[in-house]
């Protein structure tokens, strides 16, 4: 069952939700102290001769320790985002009839991973995570299968075209900036982009939970791809991040600064960097008073493209730290043992990291 659907009939979340009890979101709290907060880069000035250098050197700071950062002056109109996020809530408020013309089920009961609905069940013990979304395929451009993008709301189409757009700019911008903070050429990381390399929106949809205790919006995880690019809900909060790993890792809140990006990096740039730069594990939480919605663009490689470090990065002092591997094989098992449960394993030597949908 979707789960805005669930969430307007029960006063308890069933079973299959329920994170079992070492997981469950109140035995994980989040810090109560404050730390070094989340980096904001201004975008203009890693753009600008002047100033290109030490927002670069924030944003290699940024990626070594966190993983993510914030970005504002990324000449995306406020109105544009608002727009976007609003169009966003007024689809998943559509009727259910009307949503489903864009369903990811075909004949029902067949997944694929473009249109709206759940995650996929991969099987009876599967934990489930408390959100619905719409999943679409945004480029290349000509390999957009329209039939899952809503006809209403009627600008819906057009705002999404005009932020992909904008989004592209952005990425190509921000994977430059982290070549040079590398010590690679500047476009060492956007030549990994095949004309066929898959990019994504994901509308997310977090609707009230009246055990946000016990139950996962997103569960923790990675991301697999290259970078993702969150626009976040303005009003209500829930993306949480961990900082440090492993079991003494803390979680903090991410938050909301009006008007910026949140921007991440995925598995496939802690391979390439060869560790320099960390994924982030990150979750989301629910919330028992208000929905939430969020807009992920998710950048991956082309499924046939071989990940692996840099060979710049690699030397008696850093060794080799993870193997080759496709990224369509490497994308495979992350998502099963996302599908699992616990969403994240720590990254050894040629294997894989734990990952999933993003927040």
């Amino acid at each position: 069952m979707l789960v805005q659907e669930l969430a307007a009939k029960v006063q308890q979340p069933p079973s299959r939700y329920v994170q079992p009890e070492q997981y469950h979101p109140v035995s994980l709290a989040v810090s109560a102290e404050k730390p070094d907060p989340i980096p904001v880069i201004d975008l203009s000035r890693l753009l600008a001769a002047d100033g290109a250098d030490d927002e670069g050197s924030k944003l290699r700071l940024a990626l070594e320790s966190w993983g993510l950062f914030l970005v504002d002056n990324h000449e995306i109109e406020t109105s544009l985002m608002d727009d976007l996020i609003n169009a966003s809530r007024e689809f998943f408020h559509l009727p259910l009839e009307e949503k489903q013309k864009c369903s990811n089920l075909i004949d029902g009961k067949h997944f694929q991973v473009e249109g709206y609905g759940n995650d996929p069940v991969a099987s009876k013990d599967q934990t489930l995570d408390w959100l619905d979304r719409l999943h679409l395929r945004v480029e290349p451009e000509d390999e957009r299968n329209l039939v899952h993008w809503p006809e209403h709301p009627k600008c819906f189409r057009a705002l999404l075209h005009q932020y992909i757009l904008n989004c592209k700019r952005i990425k190509d911008c921000i994977l430059r900036a982290m070549a040079r903070a590398l010590g690679l050429e500047e476009d060492y990381i956007v030549a990994q982009f095949s004309n066929k390399a898959p990019s994504f929106a994901r509308f997310n949809y977090y609707p009230p939970c009246p055990r946000p205790d016990l139950v996962f919006g997103v569960k923790p995880h990675s991301d697999s791809g290259v970078l993702t690019i969150l626009l976040m809900d303005k009003d209500v909060g829930g993306l949480q991040v961990l900082k440090d790993g492993g079991d003494d890792g803390v979680w903090y809140d991410v938050p909301i600064v009006p008007g910026a990006l949140l921007v991440n990096v995925g598995d496939a740039v802690e391979v390439l960097s060869n560790g320099f730069f960390k994924s982030p594990v990150h979750r989301v939480m629910t919330n028992q008073e208000r929905e939430r919605v969020s807009v992920a663009m998710f950048y991956r490689l082309d499924p046939e493209m071989e990940i692996e470090p840099a060979a710049e990065l690699v030397d008696e002092r850093q060794p080799k730290r993870y193997g080759k591997t496709k990224s369509k094989d490497y994308t495979t098992r992350l998502f099963e043992t996302f599908a699992r449960g616990w969403g994240h394993e720590p990254m050894e030597p040629s294997s894989t990291r734990s990952g999933g949908p993003e927040s």
